[in-house]
């Protein structure tokens, strides 16, 4: 079975010296014999971390403002309760692709997760910083071989051309919390705050769509009026109808505001 962790050994060509370049360095000097040495960066891994920025009482405001945000069920963040956070940091294959002259980067899981949205976050390469033994007790160990995730973003899209890999430890704090006596999972980059949550309990859309619905079919109706009395009576009885239809759709129009204001602060 392949090692998910390659070695990311880097050697000098003339001593033999073990070499450690930074973020963007592609010429470097050897500390032993002082030789020039080209670091081919698709041959090389590199082991980095992202530095936190957050504390978990800002990870913990940054939570609840998503739970108090659209995307979730009203009042999320006063129902809901925190039963457990840990800070970890995660690992990920970190790729800098080249597709048609063009440069991006694909991120893959190193290790298994339930929250698949971590392949969105946004690493500036500016972030990162060489790994430290130092982080390995909260540093969450990579089971996802390189071979496997290199195989994955090639089979992903066909014509690109991997120039650059390496391992990257994010900070995340995970929480866990309980719903209406349902468990959910959600993580706080705490490098940029942002909120990942692959399954959560979302706002409700059939009551909205109720709503709009029936407005929609009320003023089919109305606007059928005039077309009917045109058909039945004439030219006098649809200027009559547009005039019946305006002052119903007027008289309505409050009506259905209040409803989906109702529905709006039940939801």
């Amino acid at each position: 079975m392949a090692s998910p962790l390659p070695s990311t050994v880097l050697t000098c060509t003339q001593c033999g010296g073990e070499l450690h370049p930074d973020e963007g360095q592609i010429f470097l000097t050897c500390p032993y014999c002082s030789a020039t040495v080209y670091v081919d960066k698709s041959r090389v891994v590199f082991h980095w971390y992202v530095a936190p920025t957050l504390d978990e009482a800002q990870a913990r405001a940054a939570l609840h403002r998503w739970m108090s945000g659209n995307e979730t069920v009203k009042d999320l963040d006063k129902k809901s309760q925190v039963v457990e956070v840990q800070f970890q940091y995660f690992p990920l294959w970190y790729f800098r692709v080249k597709e048609n002259s063009r440069e991006s980067i694909r991120l893959q899981p190193a290790a298994a997760t339930a929250q698949t949205e971590v392949t969105h976050l946004q690493i500036p390469a500016g972030d990162l910083r060489r790994y430290e033994p130092s982080l390995d007790p909260q540093a969450v160990s990579p089971t996802v071989p390189l071979e496997a995730a290199l195989e994955w973003v090639s089979q992903k899209q066909e014509k690109i051309a991997v120039v650059e890999s390496a391992l990257v430890h994010v900070p995340l704090y995970v929480f866990r919390y309980i719903f209406q006596g349902k468990p959910f999972t959600a993580v706080v980059d705490g490098s940029s705050a942002r909120v990942l949550a692959n399954i959560y309990p979302a706002k409700d859309e059939l009551p909205y769509r109720i709503v709009g619905g029936v407005a929609a079919g009320v003023y089919l109706c109305l606007a059928m009026i005039p077309v009917f009395m045109g058909i039945t009576g004439g030219g006098e009885d649809a200027t009559a109808g547009f005039f019946v239809c305006t002052g119903l759709g007027i008289l309505i129009a409050p009506l259905l505001l209040v409803w989906a204001l109702w529905v709006a602060a039940k939801v």
